[in-house]
């Protein structure tokens, strides 16, 4: 056989290698949250994706628990940071080259306001307007990200849950509202902030963190409305300079400006670049006799917004109210959409990857495929907890 014929072979080897694919979800935690915020479902994305993409390579990692105060773009540096010596760690690792990770950044929360930032910086960065995108983020996923805000009722719900607490600190004896002379976190010993997360609730960060917060909250409510509190706030169990620098973090949520032209600046990066985005909001349906409107964490945009095909609803049926779907969101104890919300998220990432190869694929054939792949995963999950 002469070398001319035994070309086709060693490039078909050739092909395969180059088509072959290293791909890494980042996981970003939210305001307060930890590592262990997204509990197993990193693992399970990973694993359906393993399964169910051809040629290629899926690793999951949780960014490090990091302080969620101060400047946002102090944090973005942080983390732009480190996403770089990751992928040129393993750009190295893989011998394929520069380009050849291909990253999904997954933010909960305002996690995902850290990864629309870093990808816009990473975006804006580059040496010239056609040179490529790198690291090669070809997704940017959101869970209950507030990129219009955080709306309103959960400040309306949040504000009769924290009497709700301040009420039961009261009955308990904790003295945590006391005669509202000397008021100081040190007297009251949290019996009345743990009863708010059920015993199946993960407790992650948010889920120790808000309680506390509901009840300080609720003392100064209750304090307010008797016409006299008086609190020390140097004594509060979340001190001032503490509480002052979280909200000089989150102060992002509320410049309307900032947060419009961030999701813009995300569709055009999705329409130049490809970057798939995509927000899964948490959505509780109505309940008759006692909510008789759907709930959200966040504002959506409106019908005709430019935005709106990339809002994805996650129901959650089971949530006694906005914050604890919010904080609930991967934990099927918690979240009964929790099944649905992997398959939906491993749908839109696959996507990403097969678009990035010039492939399109039959909507139809991938759904019954990643059906049958998570009911597998499923099963094999309850029947390992069981």
């Amino acid at each position: 056989m002469s070398s001319t014929e035994e070309a086709p072979a060693v490039d078909e080897k050739a092909l395969t290698k180059s088509v072959s694919d290293l791909l890494i979800l980042v996981f970003i935690h939210g305001f307060k949250g930890d590592d262990e915020t997204f509990l197993e479902f990193p693992k399970r994305l990973q694993h359906i994706l393993a399964d169910t993409v051809p040629q290629c390579i899926v690793e999951s990692i949780v960014f490090p628990v990091y302080e969620t105060k101060g400047d946002l773009n102090e944090a973005v540096v942080r983390f732009a940071d480190w996403l770089t010596t990751l992928t040129v760690e393993r750009e190295v690792a893989s011998g394929g080259g520069a380009g050849n990770v291909k990253v999904v950044l997954c933010g909960h929360s305002m996690g995902g306001l850290l990864a629309a930032d870093t990808l816009r910086e990473f975006y804006r960065s580059r040496p010239d307007s056609k040179a490529p995108l790198w690291p090669k983020i070809i997704g940017c996923l959101a869970f209950d990200t507030p990129y219009y805000g955080l709306h309103p009722y959960v400040f309306k719900n949040s504000a009769t849950k924290a009497t709700e607490y301040a009420n039961a600190a009261k009955t308990m004896g904790t003295a945590l509202l006391g005669s509202f002379a000397g008021f100081g976190a040190k007297k009251a010993t949290t019996p009345a902030p743990e009863a708010t997360t059920s015993p199946s609730a993960p407790a992650t960060g948010w889920n120790k963190w808000a309680p506390a917060a509901y009840a300080v909250g609720g003392a100064v409510l209750a304090g307010a409305a008797a016409g006299g509190a008086y609190y020390k706030r140097e004594d509060l169990g979340v001190g001032y300079t503490w509480a002052m620098d979280h909200m000089k973090y989150v102060r992002n949520l509320w410049d309307e400006a900032a947060l419009n032209k961030r999701v813009d600046d995300l569709l055009d990066i999705e329409d130049q670049e490809g970057v798939v985005f995509r927000v899964f909001y948490t959505y509780l349906p109505p309940v008759p006799l006692m909510n008789s409107n759907a709930r959200t964490f966040v504002v959506l945009p409106k019908r005709n917004a430019r935005s709106a095909n990339n809002f994805v609803p996650a129901k959650n049926g089971i949530a006694p109210d906005e914050l604890q779907a919010h904080t609930g969101m991967f934990s099927a104890k918690t979240n009964d959409g929790y099944y649905g919300l992997g398959l939906e998220t491993v749908k839109v990432i696959r996507e990403a990857v097969m678009l990035g190869r010039g492939i399109f694929e039959d909507p139809n054939t991938v759904d019954a495929t990643l059906e049958e792949e998570g009911r597998k995963d499923e099963e094999e999950t309850l029947a390992s907890s069981s």
